[in-house]
């Protein structure tokens, strides 16, 4: 795959999530339906492209311990997210209202371990290994140093309001610019799965 689809694809995704979730929020309730589901495939999607988006970033970095290890981070949030998204659409399946996913989601979150894994603890890990990538790209002057907080804009955007997280999109885009330049320099297949 060319490097700058993914660098390009995987923000127009996270815009499409924000935006279909505010569209499956204007009746004052969301999920379950199309475009619940919708949303929640389109950032499956956009997670499925950050593998090769932190592929190259780490290859870019210079294939060393640190970005080795931030690529790691950024794998481990990737798949918890991923749960996350599918347990979001499986539930929304199982349930014929928003009252019945609560419910649902409420016995799923009971589950030991399962809230810090897939909802309040290990997600996280996507963005701090993206942001560290990010850094050290900075520090070895393949980005300016504006990208990195351009790329936190990204992140804060969801936390202020999630009705944000379309101008959070744009920001992650505006942030993989540079990026895409860099790496499509430089490219190399991406190893594929066993």
């Amino acid at each position: 795959m060319n490097p700058r689809i993914a660098f390009v694809a995987a923000p127009l995704l996270v815009l499409a999530y924000g935006v279909i979730r505010i569209l499956d929020g204007l009746d004052g309730v969301r999920g379950p339906g199309l475009a619940w589901t919708s949303g929640h495939l389109a950032f499956i999607a956009a997670l499925a492209l950050s593998v090769p988006v932190f592929w190259h970033m780490r290859r870019l970095a210079g294939r060393g311990t640190l970005s080795t290890v931030s690529t790691v981070i950024g794998f481990v949030g990737t798949l918890a997210l991923f749960a996350q998204f599918v347990i979001d659409i499986v539930v929304s399946f199982m349930a014929t209202d928003r009252d019945g996913m609560d419910a649902i989601f409420t016995q799923v979150q009971a589950v030991p371990g399962v809230s810090f894994a897939v909802y309040d603890g290990l997600p996280i890990l996507f963005y701090v290994g993206q942001l560290a990538l990010i850094v050290q790209l900075t520090v070895q002057r393949h980005v300016k140093i504006w990208v990195p907080f351009v790329y936190l804009l990204n992140i804060v955007m969801p936390l202020v309001d999630k009705d944000l997280i379309p101008v959070g999109a744009v920001f992650l885009l505006v942030s993989f610019i540079p990026l895409i330049g860099q790496v499509s320099r430089t490219a190399e297949p991406v190893p594929a799965a066993a």
